[in-house]
């Protein structure tokens, strides 16, 4: 008698050997061992495993937060959204009892560091300890020069590249920042071949864009930056949720990011602090802590 497998669709014989309903949706010749807990893709071997991760870059971690509709929530997903809200239980109360958290130096730099920000006309916003933005910042502002260092990142969508930057003075240009990533002269030869999309294109079509943080989740909005002008002017009068984070895109490859005041049933502002708040959950990812 056959004795039925697990989720991957395997039914196992009376001899012991495993049969599988199913075939490898990587290589489409053999029966399939794995299934990859994340995409849910069917896989023979090893070999077979880490191409699928590369095709589809993939990277085989079940997403604990993919929406399950109610016809197919069964008790296995009720203890998996038990467990992710215990850790993430365990992990804000590790953060709260960080000491840095209660710690006067760190309290009197960050203050020091938005209240500076509030005198050049940014409304720069920090998260908690145990969020992934707040570990990561490395902003400074030089009392002698009178300057920010910004903490700095750039994406590069069509790319899929991503690149952090540290301690990027705030007087200078975004163009000059872009250099050496895009320039077909100046950029780094490994980083233009990454980013060859970008570097072949003209001036003309490479736009720099920022989410603007205080608005809705379901009305994500861009606001343009000025290539020619300092980082210090681009970020004037605008929400900062730790460190700035520049969307590098081609105006003709440019999909569903509507850029505020090109759409003329957009408004200028939107200052609702609900959705501030919400913005700011959703771009500090709370991690393991500490």
């Amino acid at each position: 008698m056959a004795e039925q497998g697990g989720p991957g669709g395997n039914q196992r014989s009376a001899g012991g050997r495993k049969m599988s309903l199913q075939r490898c949706e990587t290589c489409s010749e053999e029966e399939a061992k794995y299934r990859c807990p994340r995409c849910m893709k069917y896989s023979c071997s090893l070999l077979c495993v880490k191409k699928h991760k590369l095709a589809q870059s993939c990277n085989g971690v079940r997403d604990k937060t993919a929406f399950v509709s109610v016809n197919e929530f069964t008790d296995l997903n009720l203890l998996s959204d038990y467990r992710f809200l215990e850790d993430v239980g365990r992990t804000a109360d590790a953060a709260a009892r960080h000491p840095t958290v209660h710690s006067p130096t760190t309290k009197k730099l960050l203050y020091c560091l938005r209240n500076k920000a509030r005198k050049c006309n940014i409304d720069l916003r920090t998260l908690p300890v145990g969020f992934t933005k707040r570990r990561e910042n490395s902003t400074t502002f030089n009392f002698m020069e009178k300057k920010f260092y910004w903490h700095l990142k750039l994406i590069f969508p069509h790319c899929h590249a991503e690149y952090t930057l540290k301690g990027v003075p705030d007087d200078r240009t975004l163009a000059d920042i872009l250099k050496p990533y895009i320039d077909p002269v100046e950029s780094d030869p490994v980083v233009c071949q990454r980013l060859r999309m970008y570097a072949m294109s003209p001036q003309s079509d490479v736009q720099i864009l920022m989410k603007i943080e205080n608005r809705k989740r379901n009305s994500l909005r861009y606001n343009e930056l000025d290539a020619s002008r300092s980082l210090l002017d681009n970020l004037k009068g605008k929400v900062i949720i730790e460190y700035p984070t520049l969307f590098v895109v081609l105006k003709t490859l440019k999909k569903d990011m509507v850029v505020l005041g090109q759409d003329a049933t957009e408004p200028a502002e939107n200052s609702d602090g609900e959705s501030s708040s919400l913005s700011s959950v959703e771009e500090g990812e709370i991690r393991d802590s500490l």
